[in-house]
Formats: structure tokens, sequence, C-alpha cells
């Protein structure tokens, strides 16, 4: 086995650009706000914990990786947050999303297994693909309650529109939509603290 040195730093630079999109989510505990690495390492950790502890006969593995590279596309697109009132972001979202994956694939054309997952992700065809689909949607939703509804309160969030943006994108996965009721009972029952 030969390592080519400079694929790799090349890729640790990739790497170092997904760590540097920020999201809206406040870090718990935080004055930061959480960055694209820490949100799929998150989610890929949540999805293996959910997959292990309710006996779920999915592929882990393609889980995780799933989990791993779902927002890789957004090292040259931008994270777009789910409620933005900037319209031309939200309208070119797919665009610049597409355009990130051929300038990653042109620059890493020696690792086609990673696009090809992320191209398997964005069609969900799969269970796997579905279930990290609609844990994604629910994982900000926990990070924001833990931390007391910071995000919520700060960008003027209700619970109302957490379910309008939500519950159609949760139901891909129908074994989440008991989960994501839950969480709504929860969120009803602390709105005053949270909201």
């Amino acid at each position: 086995m030969k390592l080519e040195l400079p694929n790799v730093i090349n890729f640790v630079k990739l790497l170092n650009k997904f760590r540097d999109i920020e999201r809206v989510i406040h870090s718990n505990g935080g004055d930061r706000r959480e960055n694209d690495v820490e949100h799929s390492y998150q989610l890929a950790m949540l999805s293996w914990y959910i997959v292990s502890t309710n006996n779920l006969k999915l592929d882990l593995g393609l889980i995780i990786k799933y989990a791993l590279v779902h927002d890789l596309v957004e090292v040259y697109a931008g994270d777009t947050y789910i409620y933005t009132k900037d319209k031309f972001l939200k309208n070119n979202k797919e665009k610049r999303e597409k355009e990130s994956l051929i300038k990653m694939k042109q620059e890493f054309s020696e690792f086609p297994e990673i696009f090809n997952l992320i191209e398997e992700y964005e069609k969900k065809d799969l269970d796997e693909a579905k279930f990290v689909y609609a844990l994604d949607k629910i994982e900000p939703i926990l990070n924001i309650y833990t931390n007391g509804g910071r995000t919520w309160k700060e960008k003027n969030i209700t619970i109302e529109m957490l379910i309008e943006n939500k519950k159609d994108k949760i139901k891909l996965f129908p074994e989440f939509e008991e989960f994501f009721d839950d969480i709504i009972s929860l969120l009803e029952e602390e709105k005053e603290f949270l909201f």
C-alpha cells in the first residue's frame, strides 16, 4: 500500500472546510454555533444508538456513512437555514449543492464511493437513507431542547412552525412518527420555557 500524501492532505483540507460551515443552532452550553462536522458526527452516533438499542433490521454501516456525508455538499454550497427568509438562498439551495458535488467529484476523483453515497442518500430510495433523512430533521429539535430552546427563542420559532416544516419529512421513515409526536408533546408541556 502506498498512500498518496497530496491526496490525503487535500482530503483533510476538505474536512476542515466542512468543519468551518457554521449552522444556526448553538453548541449546547456555549456561545458559538455548531458546525457541520459536529452535526454529522452527532447524527451518526445518534443513528448508531437508535439502530442498536431498538434492534432495527437496517444496515448500520450504511446508515453511519450516510450520516457522515449527508451534508458534505455544504462545503461549497453552505448551510441553508430551514427558516431562512432569504428567498434567493432558499430557492437555489439544490442548484448550489449539485454544483458543490460536481466540484468535489473533480477534486477527489479517486474516491467515487463517497459521491455515490451522497447521490444514493439524496434519492432516498433505501430505508437507511430514509432513516437518516428523518432523523436529521429530529436531531436539531433534540439539541435545541437540551439547550433550553435558545435557538427557537432567538429566531422566533414556534411549535407550529416545527410541526409544519418537519412532520411530512419525518413521515418518510414512518417508524419515527410516534417518536416525533412524543417530542411535540414534551415541547407543548414546556412551551413557556422553550419558546
